[in-house]
């Protein structure tokens, strides 16, 4: 089965349950969902999409396609106002990364995938299509829920074994050389499409159409060894070194024998991470810094410079800001709980709270222990909450 219709069970989003999910297709095979989200109405139009596009440290792309000629053009935004009324009708795509950092309506998709991990969800990238607009037939490397936003698109994918993975040297995308598609669906306002890596896939717009791109991105094992070695590297003993006491008369001066290689890696295995807690502190401040740029994330030239408990008993509200990522780890009786990788001692059902909430009101400071109002303020200080102005006005 690689379709299912939503509206046809009581499963939410997936049209079955979780666990089926989790276990037949995640990371394994691609799922068609039809209504995934019934009546859906999507949280940005085209014309908000655009509009985002022209704003300063947007992350936008234009791509274009010329089917005469069979090539591609790709322009990086922010991109003038004056830009859009003048694009041609078809066969052009704007797509705009992170766009659940700069709206909250669009942020709060994450809300229907409780299923995984949030720390795993990565952006939320919206892309709109004129009729034929295209990016190319692609394999991306990590997970993607497809949804349908506004209009038609159509999708290509190839589920055989081992597909062929040659690019084209010719474009400035990574667009596959060969596409042999072996299913082909056009989704409606609603409808997903889940891509796990590794699959080729092709999506074309039959009308004007908006899709909303909801990835999941895992840190390579390059990225994970990087950030592993700083660590250890930091704190590594200068004591530890390479040790032959054990030599013996070398057969040859120049050889580096066996020997000398059992040594080494003998001198490496004793730069690790010597327990299950360091292991685990180390990989919660790796991903929950993991991709955001440094300019992105919260500092304290952020904060408000007020007390965020007494503003929010006094009737405000506070937001988490954009970029600020958290998750949490038992540690011990209690947790700790990481935030953009810094690593906070506290109360597991503090660090389950704070973790937890986007909108801060009331209700938090009056569900947390003092040290995790005292928690709270300290990361008020260092810019992760911002006041709701729109709270405000209201």
């Amino acid at each position: 089965m690689i379709e299912v219709d939503a509206a046809k069970s009581n499963h939410g989003v997936l049209g079955m349950p979780a666990v089926q999910f989790l276990r037949e297709y995640w990371q394994k095979k691609p799922l068609l969902i039809r209504n995934a989200f019934p009546a859906f109405d999507s949280p940005i139009q085209p014309e908000d999409l655009a509009g985002l596009a022209c704003e300063e440290g947007a992350l936008a792309r234009i791509v274009r396609h010329d089917r005469s000629n069979d090539t591609w053009q790709l322009e990086t935004g922010p991109f003038p106002e004056e830009k859009f009324p003048d694009m041609p009708h078809q066969d052009w795509t704007l797509l705009v990364q992170d766009v659940d950092k700069w709206d909250a309506d669009v942020r709060a998709l994450f809300d229907a995938f409780p299923f995984l991990p949030r720390w795993r969800m990565d952006d939320i990238m919206v892309s709109f299509a004129a009729p034929g607009g295209s990016v190319g037939a692609h394999i991306d490397n990590y997970d993607v829920f497809l949804l349908q936003g506004v209009g038609h698109r159509r999708w290509q994918i190839d589920t055989r074994a081992n597909p062929d993975e040659a690019y084209r040297d010719d474009v400035p995308l990574r667009l596959l050389k060969h596409f042999n598609p072996n299913h082909d669906w056009v989704l409606g306002p609603g409808d997903m499409l889940y891509v796990p890596p590794g699959v080729p896939h092709h999506g074309t717009a039959e009308d004007a159409c908006l899709t909303i791109s909801v990835g999941l991105r895992a840190p390579s094992s390059a990225e994970l060894l990087e950030h592993y070695a700083d660590t250890l590297t930091f704190d590594a003993d200068e004591r530890i070194r390479y040790a032959d006491g054990d030599i013996a008369l070398p057969k040859d001066p120049n050889e580096i024998d066996e020997a000398a290689l059992d040594r080494a890696l003998a001198a490496l295995n004793q730069l690790k991470l010597s327990s299950r807690d360091e292991l685990g502190e180390w990989f919660g401040r790796f991903v929950s810094a993991y991709r955001v740029a440094e300019g992105q994330a919260p500092s304290s030239a952020d904060a408000v410079g007020e007390d965020i408990v007494a503003s929010v008993n006094g009737g405000a509200a506070w937001l988490r800001h954009p970029y600020s990522r958290m998750a949490w780890r038992r540690m011990g009786d209690g947790a700790l709980l990481f935030v953009n990788g810094a690593a906070f001692q506290t109360s597991v059902a503090d660090a389950k709270l704070i973790a937890a909430t986007d909108a801060v009101d009331a209700s938090l400071p009056a569900g947390l222990t003092a040290k995790g109002r005292e928690l709270l303020q300290t990361l008020a200080d260092g810019g992760h909450y911002q006041l709701d102005e729109d709270h405000a006005e209201a």
